[in-house]
């Protein structure tokens, strides 16, 4: 009896139910990652809250993030399954005019990308691209700014790993681009947690950053001082800015680590790195003359 050792090599498998696209009609099936198997090797949490995948010598480099937006491979419509279906009539009809927009912006990164090919790196980059610019167009209902906010910064990380793997192409811009995008939206999430003007706190399943650990609010209000700092420089040209930016960035922050006590939802770990950020980001400010 000869065994297929083929199977065993798969990674993802594509649902046995077609999805029709809400936008163009297009019938598709999703492609999901299989779960348990070794195919993921997990290694560090990076100090952006990410989790890094060691190579697995058997399934190769597995990117799990690339499974996670449906994307229609007709229009390029893209969003999180949940709200995949879960779409007006004047959003359709503003996703649709933007077709060409969508297409325009895979074939400039990536040549011909089709999304009807089983997804790798690029495909998982290209998605979260495509998601930043659909919830462009979504109504405040489903919360779309924390959704560009985590979809930006993951778009951010699957850039900088293809810029490892194909440095001679500007995926460095492009990285450096999407970082910024989510800059601008984890500063606009936290005000609307304020205001309530989009319903964050339903949303909260989505707001990761990384797939492994939900850090959820805890994650929003770290990420938010820590790509502040990051990008202070462009986020503001004169000192008073940088300082009020920093300012605000630090008052989140103590909230966050000031309880000072560790649980199931809180590891230490975001405690602990908070606390250094904070520290961090008041020896700048002692740098920077405060506001008048």
């Amino acid at each position: 009896m000869v065994t297929d050792t083929s199977s065993q090599k798969k990674i993802s498998f594509f649902a046995t139910t077609e999805t029709e696209c809400p936008v163009c009609k297009t019938a598709h099936k999703k492609e999901e990652l299989f779960s348990g198997g070794g195919r993921l090797v997990a290694g560090k949490l990076t100090s952006e809250l990410r989790r890094t995948y060691l190579e697995n010598k058997k399934f190769g480099k597995v990117y799990p993030l690339a499974y996670v937006v449906q994307v229609c491979p007709g229009c390029l419509y893209a969003a999180y399954p949940r709200d995949f279906n879960n779409i007006s009539m004047d959003e359709v009809q503003a996703i649709k005019g933007s077709t060409e927009h969508r297409k325009k912006l895979i074939s400039t990164l990536f040549n011909d990308l089709t999304f009807k090919d089983n997804r790798t790196l690029v495909h998982g980059v290209a998605s979260m691209a495509l998601a930043v610019d659909c919830y462009h167009l979504r109504v405040s209902k489903i919360a779309p700014t924390p959704k560009k906010a985590v979809s930006a910064i993951r778009a951010a990380w699957l850039f900088d790993d293809l810029f490892q793997e194909v440095s001679y192409r500007p995926y460095d811009k492009a990285r450096d681009f999407y970082y910024m995008e989510a800059v601008k939206n984890y500063a606009k999430t936290l005000e609307l947690m304020q205001n309530g003007q989009e319903p964050v706190e339903q949303e909260n399943y989505i707001l990761g950053p990384d797939l492994d650990h939900n850090w959820a609010y805890d994650g929003i209000i770290y990420l938010n001082a820590f790509l502040t700092k990051k990008y202070l420089d462009q986020l503001a040209v004169d000192k008073p800015g940088k300082y009020k930016l920093l300012e605000s960035a630090k008052r989140y922050l103590s909230k966050l680590y000031g309880m000072g006590k560790s649980s199931k939802s809180k590891p230490s770990i975001i405690i602990d790195i908070s606390k250094e950020l904070y520290d961090e980001i008041g020896k700048m400010m002692a740098e920077l003359e405060p506001p008048a």
